[in-house]
């Protein structure tokens, strides 16, 4: 490595060192060493002491411990001569050391900075697990400093989105942040459109590493303190590479060194000196992305779409507020559906786009139109029941036009096009040539041809939405008649082991994936799409189990699934050999002893439970594709299923559910009381509201006749 890098990464990461120690000694003096300190929503403490040296930051006198730590990997280096490895040890210094000032800035409440993410909790690490391993999110780029000039800016996060890359912005250069280039460009940023502002100074650029360093105690298993195992997870499974803007100075540079110990290489657009693939400049800011891509190997799928705007994934979550709209359709303002129907191939001509009714260029701006959207495939291996599958891809493949709003499915849609992506030429006919392309592109093996109806006349729209809602209750129908003893197959799911490398789901007809994302036909069409994918058919065997769920050929599958972890496996069941849990789960099922029943909670509810920990808590202790009796990850449409924990006794376990989980499954949670006869019995269970007190709730059950109470010990 250079020796300007090296003395640069030393010289920074004693100025880090130095200014946490100053920080941390100045926070003691005024409010001792048992001051409780704490980053929002984490069950991993200061994620890089935790997980490098398995240190449980959780007071002022622990952070000091920390601060010693970093001083000592500065204090090893030799005075003269030094190599590479000691430029590493300095980067880990720098961040233990940003760690520690970050965290006394939450401390004292000046994080996060206006208008910025700061710490990136828990709940959005798992909220974007499958995106993560389903390719939709292919890699990440911190982005530190400012560009030349905003166009520039704009230019290199719209090329990124491009390639569906996660970006984190931040930093400054001379005062200047890329962020606030991007808002007064009027970009839209945050999680939904791949483009979040940690903070505007390198020491908050401690946040995405924070984010990378626990996807491997995440997703991947690896214990706290495992440093080795830690490092290694971060290089070759969490593809991500920094870019720096502008001129650089000694702390960027020992900011840099530590993102290099995870295996994260630098892209700098000034004169620097080279080291390998390590540290490369690239001055054109125009091959920047292209640059990265392929630096870090990064696989990104861009389908080619005849629009007049960008098409990527990374618009999904753009918003169109109604000061932005040029027209919009649906929602409480108009008629609107959508529905996927399969025809003969001799009934469809691949790439017709038909426009029924008026154009957005024929009505004043800010009108509601009525909107039918009706998509006819034909394929070879398409099947009736695949229909709904790449019915709900709709949503995501129009909201993948930047400038293009669309929310909810079926003949419960709102959709609204930007006045920006009007004058760009956008018009209904585009909606037809973006579902043809990303249809063909995404499901080649079912798909051999598409044709797409657009329509804005009303009375034809209310014709169709009449044989479109026949048609969706006859899905429900068919859908509904499906249970696991009526199939010989199952689906495994293993999208989670490029993060959790010993994780399997096996989706059945009765239990869908843990990340609520994909259910029994969702599995049987992926098959039909890559049968070498990651939704393997697995034939039952001999059932060895009725009530737990176990069957022979289950074991077998998962056996040689989890890399030879995992001999048995059952599928209903929490108290033996439970299923295995990725770290993406909707909710977390834990046992209360004291009340001889089970707690759920999901994720984003950030308050106490009765058994003493938060979700994040819960699902650091769950997560990593480890089998944990007593405890469970699932996807919550499974907790209404019949085969909801069929071996400890069913619904009557649940004792204990947050209020948000109750409310959005009400209907179905009652259906399923009133199916065991006990229509009173979901009012019986407790949420936050009643308490989070284990005692208390206790004698609330008491009090209120819960069943778990008279039921056989759990244990």
């Amino acid at each position: 490595m250079s020796k300007v890098i090296i003395d640069l990464s030393i010289a920074g990461g004693k100025a880090a060192v130095g200014l946490a120690e100053q920080e941390l000694t100045r926070a003691i003096e005024s409010k001792g060493e048992a001051q409780k300190v704490e980053f929002p929503d984490t069950a991993f403490y200061f994620p890089v002491s935790y997980a490098l040296f398995g240190l449980e930051v959780k007071t002022l006198g622990d952070a000091k411990k920390a601060v010693a730590l970093a001083k000592g990997k500065i204090e090893g280096i030799p005075i003269t001569d030094p190599g590479l490895g000691d430029a590493l040890s300095a980067g880990t210094a720098t961040l233990i050391s940003a760690e520690v000032i970050a965290g006394l800035r939450y401390l004292y409440g000046t994080e996060p900075q206006n208008g910025c993410e700061g710490f990136f909790s828990d709940t959005i690490l798992r909220t974007l697990g499958i995106q993560l391993v389903d390719g939709r999110l292919p890699g990440f780029a911190a982005i530190l400093g400012a560009a030349p000039d905003n166009k520039a800016a704009v230019a290199l996060v719209r090329d990124y989105q491009q390639h569906n890359v996660l970006m984190f912005v931040g930093g400054e250069t001379n005062g200047r942040s890329i962020i606030d280039q991007l808002i007064e460009e009027k970009v839209e940023l945050g999680w939904d459109n791949y483009i979040v502002p940690f903070g505007r100074d390198t020491v908050s650029a401690i946040y995405p590493i924070n984010w990378a360093i626990r996807g491997a105690m995440t997703f991947g298993g690896v214990k706290p303190g495992n440093a080795e195992k830690c490092l290694e997870y971060t290089k070759n499974r969490v593809l991500a590479v920094v870019n720096t803007l502008g001129a650089v100075d000694a702390l960027k540079v020992a900011a840099g060194a530590g993102a290099l110990t995870l295996g994260f290489p630098i892209i700098a657009d000034t004169e620097v000196p080279e080291v390998g693939e390590l540290i490369v400049k690239e001055l054109d800011h125009r091959k920047i992305v292209q640059r990265s891509v392929e630096l870090r190997g990064i696989k990104s799928k861009i389908a080619k779409v005849d629009a007049p705007v960008a098409v990527s994934a990374a618009f999904e979550g753009e918003r169109v507020r109604r000061e932005q709209t040029r027209v919009e359709f649906g929602g409480k303002y108009s008629k609107a559906f959508e529905w996927l129907i399969t025809k003969t191939m001799a009934e469809v001509e691949d790439g017709r786009v038909e426009v029924i009714g008026p154009d957005v260029d024929t009505v004043p701006e800010g009108t509601a139109l009525p909107l039918g959207i009706v998509v006819e495939v034909a394929g070879r291996k398409m099947l009736p029941e695949f229909e709904p599958i790449l019915e709900r891809q709709i949503h995501h493949f129009l909201s993948f036009a930047m400038g293009v709003f669309h929310m909810g499915q079926r003949n419960m849609i709102w959709v609204r096009i930007s006045k920006d992506t009007y004058a760009a030429g956008f018009r209904l006919v585009h909606f037809g040539k973006i579902l043809h392309a990303m249809m063909l592109d995404h499901f080649p093996a079912l798909v051999d041809k598409v044709q797409v109806k657009i329509i804005t006349n009303l009375q034809e729209v209310e014709k169709l939405s009449v044989l479109a809602n026949k048609a969706y209750d006859e899905r429900d129908r068919r859908i509904a008649g499906l249970t696991d003893d009526k199939v010989d197959l199952f689906y495994s799911c293993t999208l989670c082991q490029s993060y959790a490398p010993n994780h399997v789901c096996v989706i059945t007809p009765e239990k869908l994936g843990l990340c609520g994302a994909y259910n029994w036909l969702d599995g049987k069409a992926a098959y039909e799409i890559n049968p070498k994918g990651m939704n393997q058919p697995i034939n039952k065997g001999s059932q060895l189990d009725t009530v737990k769920g176990e069957w022979s050929g289950v074991n077998e599958f998962v056996f040689n699934a989890s890399n030879k972890t995992l001999e048995r496996f059952c599928n209903y069941g929490i108290m033996e050999f439970p299923t295995t849990s990725c770290g993406c789960f909707e909710c977390v099922i834990a046992i209360l002893p004291e009340c001889n029943g089970v707690m759920i909670v999901n994720r984003g509810y950030t308050g106490m439970t009765p058994v003493g920990m938060t979700f994040t808590q819960l699902a650091g202790s769950v997560g990593g594709g480890a089998q944990t009796p007593g405890f469970l990850g699932v996807g919550k449409l499974y907790i209404t299923s019949k085969k909801f924990l069929v071996p400890e006794g069913g619904l009557h376990r649940i004792v204990w559910m947050t209020k948000e989980l109750k409310d959005a499954l009400d209907g179905r949670l009652r259906e399923r009381a009133n199916e065991i006869g006990d229509p009173g019995f979901i009012d019986k269970i407790a949420d936050e509201s009643v308490t989070t007190d284990i005692t208390a709730l206790v004698e609330y059950l008491q009090k209120n006749g819960h069943p778990a109470l008279k039921m056989a010990s759990i244990i």
